[in-house]
């Protein structure tokens, strides 16, 4: 059983939402060039990409190579290229900077504080994403307003300070996302069959249970409250999860790693 057979199935008014997402991509590649995809290489930005590609849409696309990514995102990367015939840009962290972190406080600083991790993620996340928006008028992503509260209100184009974010999926289900991948033979990550809906870095990202909600598996020693890397901004300016964020330090509650097999903290799930 695959991501295909367990969650592929369109909402009643899928083809709406599909001609919904092109005219935006459309216009927003129109009024708003030049404009560039941010692609995670999670499921929903492999349908934008598809989309662009499939419509002839002029748009730039980047992906962000954290260093910290798995293997079988970096595999997807090459397959997008070769699939697509196409480069994508990619940005990597400062080199130095990702390093002077990890002398400093060493490679599962993520896991000791809030402040940490949200430093690790300006390394190797916000600093690069700085360099592959510069000069851009528009980004385009694959934010969905199923995939958290905090992202229930996303607006299909939000004006942010120096350019629009547009995000054509905002209306679209899990199921909307998987039927399409199925429909037009899209390449997606293999992890996506084993039960992780959301990937980011390899230490910050796990599967998730039946009943957890998708971003359950990313920073999941954090409260509810703290999980977003920064990426996203509101309208106003203000990140996404900004309200107080709190921090949950690991508990005595371990599980194994299926990438690495050495013992990694976990938040307990309730019964």
């Amino acid at each position: 059983m695959n991501a295909i057979s367990l969650y592929a199935k369109a909402s009643a008014d899928f083809d709406a939402k599909l001609a919904e997402s092109v005219a935006l991509l459309r216009r927003a590649a129109d009024e708003f060039a030049p404009i560039t995809q941010a692609s995670s290489l999670g499921a929903e930005d492999m349908v934008v990409t598809d989309l662009l590609q499939r419509h002839g849409i002029a748009s730039g696309i980047f992906v962000l190579e954290t260093g910290k990514l798995h293997a079988e995102t970096l595999g997807l990367l090459d397959a997008l290229q070769t699939h697509y015939g196409r480069q994508v840009d990619i940005y990597r962290p400062v080199e130095a900077a990702a390093a002077a972190f990890v002398a400093a406080n060493g490679e599962e600083a993520m896991y000791r504080s809030l402040d940490l991790r949200k430093a690790c993620c300006h390394i190797r996340k916000m600093e690069p994403l700085e360099r592959a928006l510069a000069g851009r008028r528009g980004w385009i992503t694959g934010l969905r307003r199923e995939q958290s509260g905090a992202r229930a209100e996303v607006e299909f184009i939000e004006q942010q300070p120096e350019r629009v974010k547009v995000n054509p999926l905002a209306r679209w289900t899990w199921g909307d996302v998987w039927h399409y991948i199925a429909l037009h033979e899209v390449p997606y990550n293999p992890l996506h069959d084993q039960f992780y809906p959301s990937i980011g870095c390899a230490p910050c990202t796990r599967a998730v249970t039946l009943g957890e909600d998708f971003r359950s598996g990313r920073w999941w020693w954090e409260q509810e409250s703290a999980k977003e890397c920064g990426l996203h901004v509101a309208a106003d300016g203000s990140h996404e999860g900004e309200e107080p964020a709190a921090f949950e330090s690991p508990s005595a509650v371990s599980a194994v790693s299926p990438l690495s097999n050495r013992a990694i903290p976990i938040r307990a799930i309730p019964n």
